[in-house]
Order: structure tokens, then C-alpha cells, then sequence
């Protein structure tokens, strides 16, 4: 429960202001048809995860001692300092989409999801907690959690929620996960 509950709270923390939560809104007013792009995020987001938690579980299966509990634990400190940093979305184009809303956003949002911060944390928790169901489980629903609001408030919430408090406070979650992590490596706790 710990892996769920933790994944869950990473990823949606994580997401907000991230350039898949911004392809949300630039979807959302393209389309105007949220449903159609809920499960395209949804389909994409369980894909993309799943693929990542599975590399992180058969990394943590493979290379085991502290080394690599102090590696996942400086990866969780420097994703914090990554979600300081905030998203653009440049490379959408404005032209017509050739698919549908649910195909369009299904290809867009594993796309960008590669190597995203939000993917990078799913493989940095399965390695942690080295439960890919549970795992899977909780940064898709932390996406969800995240990317429904925006799909149907789209820029009226962007405009109402602080992106700079929030973005400290994903910062904050993961760097205080590394710590917690490196500190019971260490024996600490």
C-alpha cells in the first residue's frame, strides 16, 4: 500500500505545470471532447508506467546492495531539483490532428512521457519499492489525478493555482524521499 499511496502522491505532485499536463489543456481546448482524451491519457500513461516500472523493478532485481539504494536515493534528490525547473510546451503544433482526439492524445502522451520526469520518478520508485502493479498503479493514478482537472478547467485552472508553490512542493516530496531513502540505507532509521 505504501508503493501505491507514495507513487500516487509523487506523480501527481510532479505533474502539475509539466509539459503532459500542458498537452492536456492544449488537447482539451483542440478537441473540446475531454473523454476521448482522458482515456487516450489514461491508455498512454498505463503503457508508458508500466514499461518504466518494469525497468526499475528488473534494476532493482539485478543490482542490489546500498550502492544502488544510495543511487534511486540521489535520483529522487535530483528529480526534486529537475521540478524546480518549469515545463514548456513548444513543439505542439497548431495544425489539424489526422486521428481522433482518443488516438492523437494516446501517441502524444507517450511520447512526451518519454524520458519526462514523472516517467523517470516511475522507474526510480519501482526500483524502490520493487512492486510494478502497485506501482504502475499509483503514478497512473497520480497522472490521472493531475490531468483530469486540466483536461476539463483547462487554462482557467493554469491561470488559479500557484505553479510555483506546487512545483516547490513536488521539489520538497522527492528530496525528502532521497533523504529518507539515504538515511535508511545508512542505518538512520
Amino acid at each position: 500500500m505504501e508503493a501505491l499511496l507514495t507513487s500516487t502522491a509523487v506523480v501527481a505532485l510532479a505533474e502539475i505545470g509539466d509539459k503532459t499536463q500542458l498537452l492536456a489543456i492544449v488537447l482539451a481546448t483542440r478537441f473540446k471532447r475531454p473523454l476521448p482524451i482522458i482515456f487516450g491519457i489514461f491508455v498512454a500513461t498505463i503503457a508508458n508506467h508500466f514499461l518504466a516500472a518494469f525497468i526499475g523493478a528488473q534494476a532493482a532485481a539485478f543490482l542490489e546492495g546500498d550502492w544502488f539504494r544510495y543511487l534511486i536515493a540521489a535520483s529522487f534528490v535530483a528529480m526534486g531539483l529537475w521540478t524546480l525547473i518549469p515545463d514548456k510546451l513548444d513543439d505542439v503544433e497548431d495544425k489539424p490532428a489526422r486521428f481522433g482526439a482518443f488516438v492523437t492524445t494516446v501517441i502524444a502522451f507517450f511520447l512526451v512521457e518519454m524520458g519526462d520526469k514523472t516517467q523517470l520518478a516511475t522507474v526510480a520508485l519501482s526500483a524502490r519499492f520493487n512492486d510494478l502493479i502497485m506501482v504502475t498503479m499509483g503514478t497512473t493514478l497520480g497522472m490521472m489525478l493531475a490531468n483530469v482537472p486540466a483536461v476539463f478547467l483547462g487554462n482557467e485552472l493554469i491561470r488559479r493555482v500557484p505553479l510555483n508553490v506546487v512545483r516547490m512542493l513536488a521539489a520538497l516530496l522527492f528530496i525528502v524521499i532521497g533523504v529518507w531513502l539515504a538515511a535508511q540505507t545508512a542505518g538512520y532509521l
